[in-house]
């Protein structure tokens, strides 16, 4: 195999966004009245997320906020190992990884406007488990993301 076609030696491309192909995708956004620095802590301290978002049950996170780190997590039954892939300091932050047959990619931005923050999440869902039953699986997904961004607000606004 000559230089040109040995492709084991390359990084896969990072992940910066969704996968707009895949069969379960969900964008939602809210609009918080708080600092953008309380929301991003709030959000990005992800060894705390289980004291506000009652959704999670349990967070494993030693790392630091770095594409490459990983932590594990548990909600709505799911058992999940996730890859921070992009962190944008108090404007993005991009993570995902597999469970259960379910490929899914999350993106999270803020924008500070006017002493609020418009919180966006998009997710992306693939895998087999996903095109069995995208209709349902995107209901519930976009039911888990409507809860997040529910007690984030909260939790944010009640500070």
């Amino acid at each position: 195999m000559n230089a040109n076609t040995d492709t084991s030696q390359r990084r896969p491309t990072a992940v910066t966004g969704i996968d707009e192909n895949a069969p379960v995708i969900v964008r939602l956004s809210t609009t918080v009245k708080a600092p953008l620095a309380r929301v991003w802590e709030l959000h990005t301290d992800i060894a705390g997320w289980a004291r506000w978002n009652t959704n999670i049950e349990r967070v494993e996170f030693t790392g630091r906020l770095a594409p490459g780190e990983s932590f594990h997590w548990l909600t709505h039954g799911l058992d999940i190992t996730s890859t921070l892939f992009q962190v944008v300091n108090g404007e993005r932050v991009v993570w995902g990884g597999p469970a259960n047959g379910i490929d899914g990619v999350h993106v999270w931005s803020f924008e500070e406007h006017g002493g609020m923050v418009t919180v966006h999440t998009e997710e992306s869902w693939s895998g087999a488990v996903v095109q069995a039953q995208p209709a349902e699986l995107r209901q519930a997904l976009e039911q888990s993301l409507t809860d997040w961004l529910s007690q984030l607000k909260t939790e944010a606004e009640d500070r």
